[in-house]
């Protein structure tokens, strides 16, 4: 029999359940989740840093944990809640239960929890203020309500050097190298150079803290602006740098928190959404074309703007060329005249949809001058 648990939110809900991976405590801002599979790239994922994580999906836990799907080097979320967690798991790749890999990072999970209801009420009053509790019987829900209420709330939390890398290293092109990439970690993911490589770039992955002059003396064809977690009203030298890029005429493409970025480098506000956007099936509009893509998504963030609205940058005329038809949020910038594009999604995602895997075809145009790529 697992421990007792309890899960507490900063409105006053508290929801029992039992211990899941490890015991103790987590504080953090509970989020939902809409995928069905993938759940060990969810985990990994830097960009769910300080966020306790809700699968909405009931049963969870089916492949194990393998040693091959990671998107980075350790489990990022604050903690995890799950409905009804697989007994044992049933996968040919699968080396360790979940809850045995959760509890060997330290990561504090619960289980037995109605996700629907959590969910629902998530939806209806937004992302809040978390914290699960377990191990020895908890405290009253009233005193654990008073930590989490003293936690920090998501807006204005500064996360990008709690993942970056520490220092810079290379992913090779497969085969021979067509481009070389500086890609600036905001907290990437380890799908998004093999993505690169596979189209023959070659990407050399700097530190968030890296400089201008450091980037140019890699004399690249391109530069890439990762996922990541936080608020992107912080991320003041990512913006800086972005726009001397911009300055300089270097390709630029952005993803997810990279989109931020570049919004906020072409004077664009960002803001908090009610409860964001997690999941493998969002969809997205391509306002050039009425193209729509079934997307990966994962930020609690966007940039101000209207769909297909036009406006002026220093750095020439842009657009908003992307658009979610669910709630109209920003989901593409593109500059007119500098070679600069971004998404909110993850065109890289693992365990998918593919959708817009094409996007690093249209970066490669970008860093080749012409107007069409061949996908690799």
């Amino acid at each position: 029999m697992s421990a007792p648990a309890l899960l507490v939110l900063e409105d006053g809900t508290s929801l029992r359940g039992e211990a899941y991976g490890a015991p103790g405590q987590t504080l953090g801002e509970a989020v939902f989740a809409t995928g069905m599979t993938g759940y060990q790239e969810t985990l990994t994922d830097p960009s769910y840093h300080r966020q306790i994580v809700v699968a909405t999906a009931p049963h969870i836990g089916n492949t194990g944990w393998n040693d091959d799907d990671d998107e980075s080097r350790q489990i990022w979320v604050a903690g995890y809640v799950v409905r009804d967690p697989a007994r044992m798991p049933s996968n040919w790749r699968s080396v360790r239960p979940l809850d045995e890999e959760l509890a060997r990072q330290g990561v504090v999970g619960i289980s037995g929890v109605d996700t629907r209801a959590l969910t629902r009420r998530l939806r209806e009053y937004g992302s809040m203020r978390a914290g699960i509790f377990s191990g020895a019987e908890p405290d009253e829900p009233t005193a654990l309500l008073r930590r989490v209420l003293d936690s920090p709330p998501m807006a204005g939390a500064d996360l990008i050097g709690e993942v970056t890398t520490a220092r810079g290293y290379v992913v090779p092109a497969r085969g021979a190298v067509r481009y070389r990439v500086a890609a600036l970690d905001l907290g990437i993911k380890s799908n998004t150079p093999r993505m690169l490589a596979a189209r023959g770039i070659e990407t050399h992955v700097l530190p968030a803290t890296a400089d201008l002059d450091g980037l140019l003396a890699l004399a690249p064809d391109g530069v890439f602006l990762s996922n990541g977690p936080g608020d992107p009203a912080t991320a003041e030298h990512a913006v800086a740098l972005t726009r001397a890029v911009l300055g300089h005429g270097i390709p630029l493409f952005g993803i997810c928190f990279g989109n931020q970025i570049l919004g906020r480098a072409l004077g664009r506000g960002t803001y908090k959404m009610r409860y964001g956007h997690r999941g493998l099936n969002v969809p997205v509009v391509e306002l050039a074309t009425g193209r729509v893509a079934i997307t990966s998504q994962n930020h609690g963030f966007a940039v101000e703007g209207e769909p297909g609205e036009r406006f002026d940058t220093d750095f020439g005329p842009a657009v908003v060329s992307h658009s979610c038809p669910n709630d109209a949020t920003v989901e593409g910038l593109t500059c007119l005249d500098a070679p600069a594009f971004s998404v909110q999604y993850h065109p890289e995602a693992a365990a998918g949809p593919h959708d817009a895997a094409p996007l690093f075809d249209r970066f490669c145009s970008l860093m080749n001058g012409s107007a069409d790529d061949a996908p690799a």
